[in-house]
């Protein structure tokens, strides 16, 4: 049983790399920005994985502010890609918390952002098994 679903389809009479996408239930649109291509009618893939990354970052926040009965507050994360200078990839990740919390709470929250689903996710890697399809 998978854990979650997405599927993407270019159709054949799509504008260069217009895709529409399903993830779970939701239709969404992907899309490359006019320096690759594309019309930008979308997200590029790496956005897609920079919100799931921001998206996944805040709700646990969230989760565990409230487990732990601290103030509620705005939560805004902000996830940028960037390359060094030997071209190694790396995200950087923004976290701010407008709640009134002390020191030892919001270290505890930078510590919970090293903690994340998609933040273990993406750093340990995972295995992709593909399957080509014969029609």
């Amino acid at each position: 049983m998978p854990l979650a679903t997405a599927s993407a389809r270019l159709a054949a009479d799509a504008p260069n790399y217009l895709v529409a996408l399903e993830a779970g239930r939701h239709a969404l649109a992907g899309d490359e920005g006019p320096h690759e291509g594309g019309q930008d009618r979308g997200p590029a893939p790496f956005e897609f994985v920079l919100a799931g990354l921001a998206a996944c970052t805040s709700a646990t926040l969230r989760m565990y502010m409230q487990r732990k009965g601290w103030p509620d507050g705005a939560i805004d994360v902000t996830t940028t890609l960037h390359a060094d200078q030997e071209r190694n990839p790396y995200i950087r990740r923004t976290v701010n918390v407008d709640a009134p919390l002390d020191a030892t709470q919001r270290a505890r929250l930078a510590e919970i952002c090293e903690k994340t689903p998609v933040t273990l996710f993406i750093k340990r890697g995972t295995r992709i098994d593909t399957t080509m399809i014969e029609r």
